[in-house]
């Protein structure tokens, strides 16, 4: 089982959808899980919504989710970047079917009802975001799909405890449905060769970095921040969930899932929690 976590931006989506072809054609099961930064951005500039940023105190950036742009997020998602990719898996031969997390609760959240964010140098309490924590995935359901020979094309949002749709994080979902899968590997596919040590220069990738599994300090060095930040956060997550490979790779050249699986990008681990001193 592999769970690719791809966005429409950047990321070549026709190559994703043939190697994913090729690897049904063998009869690997796979699950995509997509965002679309840049479709939400292109449909809220037409509709006049406003693109915010929450900045929590650690520098991980998030979508500002008030209630216009909740609803942005709902229609991008699945109304321009889902059919897309499902249309391109056709071109390869490759049934597909969209959900969002809505679907049979295939995404289960709780909404935040405060974040802690930093606002002209101070920390403040947001209170108006519609954004969740993801507590349950509906595996069977993604189970069943894939037993039928299908390719499940997974987004956001989830669905809170009050029945109401939350935005969450693309990668972090892709992190949870591993998890929930048992799969053996999870490939995020981004804009960059991987993570880099100079966020300027695509020559310093990262082969292989070890995260703090307790989530502490700052992974990748001060050059990792937004949507690279979050995916070492998700890639922590799906490790310490028991998924044995995360890769984060490059989304944008030809056979991107296949060069990840060999081992081009950065592949993340964790690291080993440090022995407290004094500890027997």
């Amino acid at each position: 089982m592999m769970v690719v976590k791809c966005g429409t931006g950047g990321v070549d989506v026709d190559a994703v959808c043939a190697d994913v072809a090729a690897l049904r054609a063998r009869g690997e099961p796979v699950v995509i899980v997509h965002g679309g930064a840049d479709d939400i951005d292109a449909l809220a500039e037409r509709l006049g919504v406003p693109r915010r940023k929450l900045v929590a105190p650690d520098g991980v950036e998030s979508r500002y989710t008030d209630e216009a742009t909740l609803e942005v997020v709902v229609l991008a998602l699945a109304g321009r970047a889902k059919p897309r990719i499902a249309l391109a898996l056709a071109r390869y031969g490759v049934d597909a079917i969209g959900l969002t997390g809505l679907d049979a609760r295939l995404l289960g959240a709780t909404r935040k009802r405060a974040h802690r964010a930093i606002v002209d140098g101070r920390t403040v309490l947001v209170r108006d975001d519609h954004g969740g924590k993801l507590t349950s995935v509906n595996a069977r359901l993604l189970s069943t799909l894939v037993g039928a020979g299908l390719v499940p094309v997974v987004s956001p949002p989830a669905i809170d405890e009050e029945h109401r749709p939350v935005n969450v994080d693309a990668d972090r979902a892709a992190a949870a449905i591993a998890a929930a899968l048992s799969a053996d590997h999870l490939v995020l596919l981004t804009a960059a060769p991987g993570v880099l040590a100079d966020a300027d220069d695509e020559t310093t990738r990262i082969d292989d970095l070890a995260v703090d599994p307790d989530g502490r300090g700052k992974d990748g060095g001060p050059a990792v921040h937004g949507g690279m930040a979050l995916k070492l956060v998700a890639a922590r997550e799906a490790l310490a969930a028991g998924v044995p490979r995360v890769t984060i790779a490059d989304g944008r050249r030809a056979e991107p899932i296949a060069r990840a699986i060999a081992g081009d990008g950065t592949r993340v681990s964790l690291a080993p929690r440090a022995v407290k001193e004094g500890a027997a």
